[in-house]
């Protein structure tokens, strides 16, 4: 089963081998899309992870159990979509085709199975309605 997540770690997590753990005793296969960490803070990871469902509820656990805030991705991603006037400038920023144009509705669709959380589409957007809490 595939799925991406944000992990939010707490400053103690820093300093033990998280994504081996993961790979070596839940058999995910990981991709590793972004990483923020400051030593002594909080850091962020957006991961990519494919293991078969039981495994990857047991990693999902032993996350939690180690302190880790596991949030999937698209539950990070915010669109106004009240406000959205579906000009179509943040589906040209994104190289990973998460923001398209539906072309018989001419309506913006997101798509987050696609998303790196680049942010790319938060700056382009020219109303500032698209927000990723990373």
């Amino acid at each position: 089963m595939k799925g991406r997540y944000i992990l939010n770690m707490p400053p103690t997590s820093s300093n033990k081998p998280i994504t081996w753990h993961l790979i070596k005793d839940f058999n995910f296969k990981v991709n590793i899309w972004r990483a923020q960490f400051n030593a002594g803070k909080e850091g962020h990871l957006l991961i990519e992870v494919d293991a078969p469902e039981k495994d990857l509820q047991r990693g999902l656990k032993f996350l939690r159990q180690e302190g880790i805030h596991v949030l999937p991705l698209n539950r990070k991603i915010k669109i106004n979509k009240r406000d959205c006037i579906h000009c179509g400038v943040c589906t040209a920023v994104c190289f990973m085709d998460a923001l398209v144009m539906d072309q018989k509705t001419k309506k913006l669709i997101f798509l987050p199975d696609k998303c790196l959380a680049c942010e790319l589409c938060v700056k382009a957007c020219p109303l500032r309605i698209i927000t990723i809490d990373f």
